[in-house]
């Protein structure tokens, strides 16, 4: 792994990060649930908003006169610029829920140094919610009360433990439905809490792991640093210390060598 900047440059990201989150807000909630919103398919067949595509664009716009050495990779219009510090941006995780008026949406926001996510920003307007976290600064929340730092929880037990697999049909789709079914037979208790709200859970150590496949690098990057601050632990399903595996296992860090071989038993 790249060693970490240092942590007075990382702080300078994340107040970027944040302003950033706010430029975010200000174009994703006044569409949120809005009768007129414009929706349409991607080439993948996923929807898109103006809202989506609104976003990003106020993202990239502060990104273009702030850090303009900087690259970028966003969902909505892709890589530009550098990749050694590259800013990685999901304009709305959960486009599904934001166009049916389900509160469960976020801006994500990282900055990735040599391909490892040093600062994460999460910003869920819907609930006045938002989380950040930088690599040796770590893991915050706040909504209307003074900022609390994130510790992820201490169940050390599989029995104890409570879980988020994000959909049956994903893992169905990745060949891993087995594993699933073993998974829920296991933990205490199983739930699908979907896209990026079950991140910020696991990092407030309000559940125990999170288990999802098929994603970009944008799906996950901004988490990364939260989780890890909070002291928990993310790779790929495989165990891989990478952002780019198409698939992600993220636990409290107590549980996550137990998780791996549950998992491939």
């Amino acid at each position: 792994m790249t060693a970490s900047p240092a942590a007075a440059d990382l702080s300078r990201d994340l107040q970027l990060a944040l302003r950033l989150a706010d430029a975010a807000d200000a174009q994703s909630l006044p569409r949120f649930d809005s009768a007129d919103l414009q929706v349409s398919r991607k080439a993948d067949s996923s929807h898109v908003t103006d809202a989506d595509l609104a976003t990003e664009r106020a993202i990239r716009a502060v990104l273009s006169t702030e850090r303009p050495e900087d690259g970028v990779f966003g969902e909505e219009f892709g890589a530009e610029g550098d990749t050694h510090r590259q800013w990685i941006i999901d304009p709305i995780d959960g486009t599904a829920n934001f166009l049916r008026g389900v509160p469960l949406w976020g801006t994500m926001i990282a900055l990735a140094i040599d391909g490892v996510p040093q600062v994460g920003v999460v910003s869920m307007p819907a609930l006045g919610r938002r989380w950040w976290g930088a690599a040796g600064l770590g893991a915050w929340t706040a909504t209307d009360h003074d900022p609390r730092r994130l510790e992820v929880s201490a169940v050390d037990s599989l029995d104890d433990a409570s879980v988020s697999f994000q959909s049956i049909a994903q893992w169905t789709r990745a060949g891993h439905r087995d594993q699933l079914l073993r998974l829920a037979d296991r933990v205490w208790r199983d739930r699908a809490y979907g896209d990026i709200y079950a991140y910020m859970l696991l990092a407030e150590g309000r559940i125990d792991m999170v288990a999802e496949f098929d994603v970009k690098e944008y799906d996950i990057a901004a988490a990364v640093p939260i989780v890890r601050e909070a002291g928990g632990r993310m790779t790929g399903f495989d165990g891989a210390e990478t952002i780019s595996d198409l698939s992600t296992l993220a636990t409290n860090g107590v549980l996550h060598d137990a998780f791996l071989e549950l998992l491939h038993d």
